[in-house]
């Protein structure tokens, strides 16, 4: 950066506590025009809610807010909007019932009168062809039938667009969560681009590579606090995790029992039969990890449903032997009750066990909740609380702790740590081993190649068909690729 940037935000002092919970303990934070800020940091170290406050979503307790140089008291969303402050948040605010271009119209108040539904479907969708080349979304889809991924990619260009105001900042919290590698490093490419023109951004991610090599300052935010501040340049993976507090050994990659010599003892839990021409069938055998991978939108997902479907029904193309439960990665539309308490929201998958006479055991449903915080560290002082007062990893953990607490046999996974840190990852990966040793079966679609290691077979989708099948000592990341865009494998 250079000294004669202009300073765009100031935050400083700024304090916010939700009851006894403290989420921001006096943090003081700058971006500059021209400049990506990284912030990471673990679930509940206070990210998402220092950025609440920026984009006006939320009044803190105390500090000051300067913005072009002004201090802005009262400050509200509309505030921030007017300032050219825009947010994609990790929990996505799109509008489900309305189409693409109704969405981008609800920050555009300008586009009114005869024709401004066209003007507005221009404009996001320019958007979207600058930013994600090939996305493949109209602007009349109804944003609640498109995949999450393509809901963030919606969002995200949303926040880029300009009207009558022009944008001076863009929070992206947790941006490429669901996203495919291919549009991350499209969305990644723009901002670098976008900076380099004097537009700020900060970059909140718990992939500490996207950090590290897209950010030009990095700030580590631990226990509601800031407590490192420095050039990307001067920081390793290993200073980030440091600084982040003990996570343990980062590895993602674990020794595991070859998947070859398993298969043939062990029963076949789950058989899904080829469709659509696909040369592969999916199967899963017990105690194995069962990898689906490739771009974004391209039949994972529907498998993952089509295999739940089928543990309730027979189906011709399916075979599902076993009890199942799911752990979505989307956890807002399918994963919480949100008015339900963290404890009621792990029970839920286990009502039959814990019922004596039609009647629920509250004592049982409390103590499944207090064994399954202590095992895997949901952070809260008291499992009566709302699940929305859990950070959106703890929220995560929760939905594991509902699967894993079952008599599931089968546990299906959609992009499960989408947004998690690397020490709750850390912690996810082990349970999965563990459980898996015990004689589960799981089935993981992942975005994150890294994470592929961890199963000890992948299953390759592409255009809804399985076009791959990878045991774990033939998967490289140029296989998955490749497979992903050609039928070679």
């Amino acid at each position: 950066m250079q000294a004669t940037s202009e300073r765009l935000i100031r935050l400083q002092g700024v304090a916010k506590s939700f009851g006894p919970v403290r989420a921001l303990a006096g943090v003081d934070l700058a971006v500059d025009a021209g400049e990506c800020l990284g912030l990471v940091g673990h679930n509940g170290a206070g990210k998402s809610t220092l950025m609440n406050v920026l984009a006006g979503t939320l009044e803190a307790d105390a500090g000051e807010i300067v913005i072009h140089g002004e201090r802005r008291s009262p400050y509200n969303v509309g505030l921030a909007h007017r300032l050219g402050i825009r947010c994609v948040f990790q929990e996505l605010s799109l509008c489900p019932n309305l189409t693409v271009a109704e969405n981008a119209r609800i920050i555009h108040p300008k586009l009114s009168g005869w024709g401004w539904r066209k003007r507005a479907a221009g404009l996001i969708v320019a958007k979207l062809d600058e930013i994600f080349p090939g996305h493949g979304i109209r602007a009349d889809d109804v944003v609640g039938d498109l995949s999450i991924g393509r809901r963030q990619m919606v969002e995200i260009a949303r926040a880029f667009t300009v009207s009558d105001r022009p944008v001076h900042l863009v929070i992206l919290d947790e941006p490429t969560s669901s996203l495919d590698s291919v549009s991350a490093e499209q969305l990644l490419s723009f901002v670098r681009k976008v900076v380099a023109t004097g537009l700020g951004c900060i970059l909140i991610s718990h992939l500490l590579g996207e950090v590290l090599d897209y950010a030009d300052c990095i700030v580590v935010m631990r226990d509601a606090k800031v407590v490192t501040s420095r050039p990307a340049r001067e920081m390793t993976r290993d200073s980030l995790v440091a600084a982040m507090g003990d996570v343990g050994d980062e590895r993602v990659v674990a020794e595991r029992p070859s998947a070859v010599r398993r298969r043939d003892a062990a029963p076949i839990r789950v058989r899904v039969r080829s469709r659509r021409g696909g040369r592969h069938e999916l199967v899963a055998h017990e105690g194995e990890v069962i990898g689906l991978a490739g771009l974004a939108g391209h039949g994972q997902t529907d498998a993952l449903i089509q295999i739940y479907r089928s543990s309730r029904r027979r189906a011709a193309d399916t075979v599902v032997t076993g009890p199942v439960a799911l752990v979505p990665g989307d956890r807002q539309t399918d994963g919480i009750f949100h008015l339900w308490s963290i404890g009621q929201n792990i029970g839920i998958r286990s009502l039959k066990r814990m019922s004596r006479r039609g009647l629920i055991d509250l004592a049982q449903e409390r103590q499944l909740a207090e064994d399954w915080k202590r095992r895997i560290n949901i952070r809260t002082p008291d499992m009566t609380n709302n699940i929305l007062s859990l950070s959106g990893g703890n929220q995560q953990k929760a939905l594991f702790a509902r699967a894993l607490g079952s008599d599931a046999e089968i546990v299906l996974m959609d992009d499960p740590t989408r947004g998690v840190d690397v020490g709750t990852k850390l912690e996810i990966y082990e349970m999965i081993r563990t459980e898996a040793a015990k004689g589960r079966t799981f089935l993981w679609y992942t975005t994150e190649m890294e994470e592929l290691a961890n199963c000890d077979h992948v299953y390759v989708f592409r255009n809804g068909r399985i076009v791959a099948d990878l045991a774990s000592d033939q998967l490289t990341e140029a296989k998955v690729l490749q497979s992903s865009f050609e039928e070679t494998v």
